[in-house]
């Protein structure tokens, strides 16, 4: 199964569109959204094409191969609206011998990590700013952020096939890869 993993929409339904579109491309099985889907939050200037009318629709479209967790700019009228479950905290997936913990990354993170297993993977969004990183204990895993990246990023997403995860620009060039 081919995963593809974005998070921090914030609304753009201009990177909306090219994340869809990316989606195709990609042509994966599952389309992993790690929140801040609808609205830009206080400490984030308006992205570019910021219409989350817009953005509900398109999501709407791809509801069936859509997996997703609760950010923190998320408000419980967005699920109203949105046509796939979009408000857990976290999500497990299972992938061989260890499991991903996906979440946002505002309720989990480094400093507060969830009851997981050593080899486990921590899927996360939130900073804007995309990681690769594996310790003793966990891989860590962020794709940093469709339309607000943060730290001299670009607009990003990554995929899981293979056992390997692959950071790429909207535009499908590949930045970086981690085997598991």
């Amino acid at each position: 199964m081919k995963f593809m993993i974005a998070s921090d929409i914030h609304g753009s339904a201009y990177f909306c569109e090219r994340l869809l579109r990316a989606y195709e491309r990609e042509r994966a099985d599952r389309l992993l959204l790690l929140g801040d889907l609808l609205y830009h939050g206080p400490r984030n200037d308006l992205p570019r094409g910021y219409e989350p009318k817009s953005v509900i629709k398109m999501l709407n479209g791809a509801k069936n191969e859509i997996l997703c967790v609760r950010g923190n700019c998320e408000a419980e009228v967005d699920q109203m609206v949105l046509e796939f479950p979009a408000f857990a905290d976290y999500i497990m997936v299972p992938l061989d011998s260890r499991a991903i913990f996906a979440t946002h990354g505002h309720l989990y993170s480094e400093n507060n990590m969830p009851p997981i297993k050593n080899g486990d993977i921590f899927l996360y969004g939130h900073t804007h700013v995309s990681e690769m990183r594996k310790t003793e204990k966990h891989i860590f895993i962020n794709p940093g952020s469709v339309s607000i990246p943060k730290g001299g990023n670009v607009n990003s997403y990554m995929t899981l096939a293979d056992n390997v995860f692959t950071l790429k620009s909207l535009d499908g060039d590949r930045i970086d890869t981690l085997n598991l």
